[in-house]
């Protein structure tokens, strides 16, 4: 029985983008996991490291037997299998997959924190999240009070969510 559920945030900007959003998700759906939901695609131009191509994001719940830590192993495995190729922190990557949020735990570890630190401050983490949780409240906020605080950083439809019907 899947009794854990989590969001994770899948993001590339290297190659085929698309590609690697859906070779991940079917790793993933390959696994036992079971994909409940899953956002559009929207392409993000990246935010720190500026000089680099443009991001495609999407957010998924799923529901698992994983724990927390196993999720996160798991989900790295995946971007290891995939190439990940990430040599500098925020950084051109083939694929990263974020552990966003874990049944409605507070974690902090220092390979795991739930939710996930840098979500708040991510419209390209926001806004799929929004369409696939509308109202979504995490740590007493509700997901628009979240994007408000984001709404510097642009993000566009790039692909609708039934691109991944696989």
């Amino acid at each position: 029985m899947m009794k854990n559920e989590a969001y994770l945030s899948l993001g590339s900007n290297l190659g085929d983008r698309l590609g690697f959003l859906a070779l991940a998700i079917l790793k993933l759906k390959c696994s036992g996991l079971r994909i409940e939901k899953y956002s559009s695609v929207y392409e993000t131009d990246p935010q720190i490291l500026v000089n680099q191509p443009s991001f495609l994001n999407c957010v998924l719940f799923v529901k698992t037997t994983f724990n927390a830590l196993q999720l996160l192993r798991f989900c790295q495995d995946i971007e290891c299998s995939i190439g990940k190729n990430k040599t500098i922190e925020f950084g051109p990557r083939n694929i990263d997959i974020d552990l966003l949020l874990f049944n409605s735990e507070k974690i902090s570890t220092p390979n795991l924190i739930i939710p996930h630190p840098r979500m708040f401050d991510r419209n390209f983490v926001l806004a799929p999240l929004k369409e696939i949780v509308p109202n979504l409240v995490v740590e007493n906020r509700h997901i628009d009070q979240l994007i408000t605080k984001c709404t510097d950083q642009k993000v566009k439809l790039f692909a609708d969510n039934g691109i991944f019907d696989i």
